[in-house]
């Protein structure tokens, strides 16, 4: 297989301390590297005070960034393709269907490019109709202008077909199976093993960390509610979990963790982890929790259901329901495992990062030929 040069433009970039598309890039990146390919990763420099020429085997190139909500990631990728474009890479990958307008200029000099389009962003409830029109416009101009988009679902390779009559690659996220081993770390927060609800998510109206609130006030239990996350840029809605939290002394908001061996011991130590995304495709955070082996609670849409499959239950949007499943784990403690072990197991047979990156040189590989 011919080595190639590889440019990986669109996250924050990596060390992976903010979210999925990191971590994908640098699970995706090292076993690149490892199979002999060239892989540079663009990085958004504000986020990167301490700045690496390389990391696991990856050339890091640190490019601006305007610290604008509306402007932080189209900004960056722009800057990010006009060095880019000036360099010898056989390949340009980019996720975010809301970068594809700057797709223009690699296409219109000929470069390979491929996309990831991630979740239906223009669903999200945080945006505005200016943003929601935009967000929807982005993906058809990812169909237009990319020789490959990734569908990370088949929930999304399906909306893209139907939406856009357009083809795409499916190639689905990983995971890691994970273990305790200090779980001391958890005393930071005063956290017990087994004795807390968790969910890792940023606050938005789609991912539904209010509703988790509304619904944990509503049991009657010594166990604790862990939601690990927040926002960039503050919002209303983040102002209502706020106050919706306030005064509750077994709720606890942390903020959001980058500390890999911490985030490792609250995961795989709670009782149950809530999953709230209900826009997105296949959900990293999602993964991790079924690699870890956490009893999972799923909200009850169509990209939970392909992802998780028997290894959780679900529920429906509102509190009481979510409250309901809640209960329903607390007095079947003992039943529960078998969830668990369904979950690992379905991480192991569809998503490891290693048949990730199967596909992902096995397309880029067809992209040349």
């Amino acid at each position: 297989m011919q080595k190639l040069k590889i440019a990986l433009i669109g996250t924050r970039g990596v060390p992976a301390n903010y979210g999925g598309f990191e971590t994908f890039y640098e699970e995706l990146g090292k076993r690149l590297v490892a199979r002999g390919h060239d892989v540079t990763v663009y990085c958004r420099d504000s986020y990167y005070p301490d700045k690496l020429d390389s990391y696991l085997g990856m050339r890091l190139v640190y490019q601006p960034n305007i610290k604008k909500k509306s402007l932080d990631t189209l900004s960056h990728t722009l800057f990010s393709i006009l060095h880019a474009i000036r360099q010898p890479y056989d390949i340009f990958m980019i996720c975010n269907a809301a970068n594809s307008p700057v797709l223009l200029i690699p296409r219109l000099l000929g470069k390979r490019i491929a996309i990831n389009t991630d979740g239906l962003e223009w669903k999200r409830g945080k945006w505005g109709k200016l943003a929601r029109t935009y967000y929807k416009l982005c993906e058809r101009i990812s169909t237009v202008l990319a020789h490959r988009v990734v569908a990370d679902s088949l929930g999304i390779q399906d909306y893209y077909a139907s939406e856009y009559n357009a083809s795409t690659t499916y190639i689905p996220y990983g995971a890691y199976q994970a273990e305790s081993k200090k779980p001391e770390l958890l005393d930071k927060f005063s956290l017990k093993q087994g004795e807390y609800f968790l969910q890792i998510t940023r606050f938005e109206p789609d991912n539904n960390p209010l509703l988790t609130i509304q619904a944990f006030k509503q049991l009657t239990t010594d166990k604790k509610l862990v939601i690990v996350g927040g926002v960039p840029y503050e919002s209303s809605y983040s102002r209502k979990i706020a106050s919706e939290a306030a005064g509750h002394p077994n709720i606890v908001l942390p903020g959001p963790i980058y500390h890999k061996e911490l985030l490792n011991e609250i995961w795989y130590n709670c009782f149950a982890y809530i999953h709230g995304n209900e826009v997105g495709g296949t959900n990293p955070a999602l993964l991790q929790t079924m690699a870890t082996g956490c009893f999972t609670i799923a909200i009850d849409v169509c990209f939970s259901r392909e992802v998780l499959n028997v290894g959780g239950i679900y529920f429906s949007k509102n509190s009481y329901d979510l409250a309901d499943k809640m209960q329903w784990a607390l007095t079947n403690q003992n039943g529960l495992d078998s969830f668990k072990i369904a979950a690992q197991n379905r991480i192991r047979e569809r998503y490891s990062w290693d048949s990730v990156a199967d596909d992902y040189e096995r397309m880029f590989c067809e992209m040349l030929r």
